[in-house]
């Protein structure tokens, strides 16, 4: 205990610090217990309890969406990325900006009007039951084991760093060395977020996400600008801006840095071997191409899309906070609103981690190096360091709750929807039908004290020693979403999708990711799993088509036939001129090194798919029993979506034309 109490009067923190981190935690609570009441005399229903009474607003919807997505992978682990190999990280933030807007126009407003509360539920509905009870499943591992833990691993990590903590006071339980302290905070943060989101369901998630992006935002912008702004003092450079131009000009400086680089380009002279070189002990001998990590245009045409549509159209939570929404109306506004709260993540992440970069390895910032507290012995201690170091008093209590909000926000959404799965797709499904308004909601809380308790045991075995979990956290979550995106977006959009085809690319999607894994390990994650999903989609159309269960197609209006053809006719031309685009990626050095072979490969992929449903939707005479019937009219858009769509497209062209 004394050792832990010197830490914290040692480590740089004033008192008005910690009276700001405080204040933040006793308001969340407060407020999160305050929304969660019931008026006298009435009872949460399952709709109360599992998507807020369909209450939520624009605005709600998309903060409640950030600050669930918004986590310590973000704070910790992409500005860990940002430090290892630079700003490209930043595409994965500003192409989720891209894909909210698809999903606001074409996904979400299918699910609401199919009146939705899971994900698992449409499939099964769609499919077949064991096609969702599958599902259910899956996420429910996922959450528990990868979501809860991941999350809550790296938030104690960066508590603990930035509060100078000791990592020597430890135990042994099962063999494995434990870290008490660490151990403490990741039971602490589960307990925060706990307390009101297990009582209050998701309107007490949600309505308090609109406070929890303020400080998530709010104190990760003014932390980047602190540190950029004690930098260019220190350094003699001047304010926060010129700090930050001075960085970017000495890493241009350097051949093959590509950490102020949007797009990456391979590098064989400086790394011969892509995916690096290692020695028998295991050393590096080579350290691996940033291009490995984030292969160039693929992170802009590639199957990135497969990462993003998955995520942000087919996770449960959190596309829950869309289908909670008030109306479809506000569900679309909310998803432009998230986008645009989506652009400025780079901004609030990579630059601190590129600052860290350029910190520790510059040779003019050796006598600053001296004074530092601490070091940056891997990469996901980046933004710890820079905060402990870098960001003044009053403002380090304001980080240290902007990280603590990101945290407790995407828990307190993770139990809520981990309660949502087991209440509605596996309890009421199978083990109590006929269970009331009451004993579902019941169920729904016990359900999340039990993930709380199965996550916190299972953390230190799972996540103990990675070094960049965004990455760890990515390439793995993309063993999954190529066939999530296949079953899910075909399921939902062509009309011949069968149950048997679902069934075999839910198989497919983990088997033939492993199998691609160890056949091709110097070939990018994320192209490899664009080789996956045209697997997938082989397998399901062809799987589909054969289908003995197809049934007379519906009769359609002209207008609708004329429509799909049209827009089938333009998807065929993109596939057509991405194929062109691909085989010329051959012969042309610069296509290859920016990873035109990766991208177009995928983009002719997804268009020839969309094509093909198109035209098969208007002209196919048969189609599956459980189809989704579509009315064209429901993709309409209004005008203030369109303008703000607009917007976002217009502000991502010319931060890639800035920074490309």
């Amino acid at each position: 205990m004394d050792k832990i109490l010197s830490a914290l009067s040692t480590n740089g923190f004033e008192t008005i610090d910690y009276v700001v981190f405080a204040a933040y935690i006793v308001l969340l609570v407060g407020l999160g217990m305050f929304l969660s009441r019931s008026k006298k005399g009435e009872e949460k229903s399952s709709t109360d309890y599992f998507l807020a009474g369909n209450t939520l607003t624009w605005w709600a919807v998309g903060a409640s969406l950030i600050a669930a997505n918004i986590s310590a992978e973000q704070f910790i682990g992409m500005s860990g990325s940002a430090f290892a190999s630079g700003i490209a990280q930043a595409a994965y933030e500003l192409m989720a900006a891209a894909t909210l807007l698809v999903v606001g126009k074409f996904l979400l407003p299918l699910m609401i009007e199919k009146k939705i509360f899971t994900i698992p539920q449409f499939l099964r509905e769609r499919y077949n039951w064991g096609v969702g009870f599958a599902f259910s499943l899956l996420w429910l591992f996922l959450y528990v084991f990868v979501n809860l833990t991941s999350v809550a691993w790296l938030g104690a990590l960066a508590i603990q760093q930035i509060l100078g903590l000791p990592t020597d006071i430890t135990t042994t339980i099962a063999g494995i060395e434990v870290d008490q302290v660490r151990m403490v905070i990741i039971l602490s943060l589960f307990l925060i977020a706990g307390i009101y989101s297990i009582y209050g369901g998701l309107a007490s998630v949600a309505w308090t996400d609109v406070m929890q992006v303020t400080f998530l935002v709010g104190g990760g912008l003014i932390t980047a600008y602190a540190a950029l702004d004690v930098i260019g003092a220190e350094m003699g450079l001047g304010g926060a801006l010129d700090a930050l131009g001075h960085i970017k000009d000495y890493l241009a400086s350097i051949p093959g840095d590509k950490h102020f680089n949007l797009v990456v380009t391979r590098n064989e002279e400086l790394y011969p071997v892509i995916n690096g070189v290692k020695d028998a002990a295991g050393t590096v001998v080579q350290k691996e191409d940033p291009f490995f990590t984030n292969p160039g245009i693929v992170l802009i045409f590639g199957a990135l899309w497969l990462t993003n549509l998955g995520y942000w159209g087919f996770n449960q939570y959190i596309i829950q906070k869309g289908l909670a929404a008030k109306s479809l109306a506000e569900a679309k506004k909310g998803m432009v609103f998230a986008a645009f709260l989506k652009i400025l993540i780079p901004f609030i992440v990579c630059i601190p981690g590129v600052c860290a970069y350029y910190i520790m390895n510059a040779p003019e910032c050796a006598s600053l190096r001296d004074t530092l507290a601490g070091s940056i012995t891997r990469s996901d201690d980046a933004y710890p360091f820079l905060i402990r170091n870098f960001t003044p008093t009053f403002v380090k209590g304001l980080s240290f709750a902007a990280l603590a909000a990101a945290v407790i926000s995407s828990l307190a959404s993770m139990f809520n929807s981990t309660s949502t799965l087991f209440t509605m797709d596996i309890y009421k499904q199978f083990i109590n039908k006929n269970a009331s308004e009451k004993k579902l909601v019941n169920v729904g809380r016990l359900t999340s004290v039990c993930a709380l308790l199965i996550a916190l045991i299972a953390v230190y075995p799972l996540m103990g020693g990675i070094d960049q979990a965004f990455q760890f956290i990515q390439e793995y979550s993309a063993f999954v979403y190529p066939g999530v995106v296949v079953i899910f977006g075909l399921g939902l959009l062509w009309k011949r999708a069968s149950g048997t085809a679902a069934v075999v690319c839910a198989i497919g999607t983990f088997a033939f990711s492993i199998i691609y894994k160890f056949a091709f390990p110097e070939v990018p994650f994320l192209v490899r799993s664009g080789y996956v999903f045209i697997t997938l989609v082989i397998l399901f159309v062809w799987i589909s088509i054969k289908s003995k269960k197809a049934v007379e197609a519906d009769k359609l209006d002209q207008h609708t036939i004329s429509a799909q053809l049209r827009w089938s006719t333009i998807m065929y031309c993109v596939a057509a001129v991405s194929l062109i685009l691909f085989v010329c990626s051959f012969f042309n050095d610069t296509m290859r090194i920016h990873g035109f072979e990766g991208a177009m490969i995928f983009f002719a992929a997804i268009t020839a798919t969309i094509g093909f449903y198109l035209r098969s939707n208007a002209l196919d005479k048969v189609q599956d029993p459980k189809l989704v019937a579509i009315d064209l009219k429901i993709f309409d858009t209004d005008r203030s979506f369109n303008i703000g769509a607009a917007g976002v497209i217009i502000i991502l062209t010319i931060l890639y034309i800035a920074l490309w």
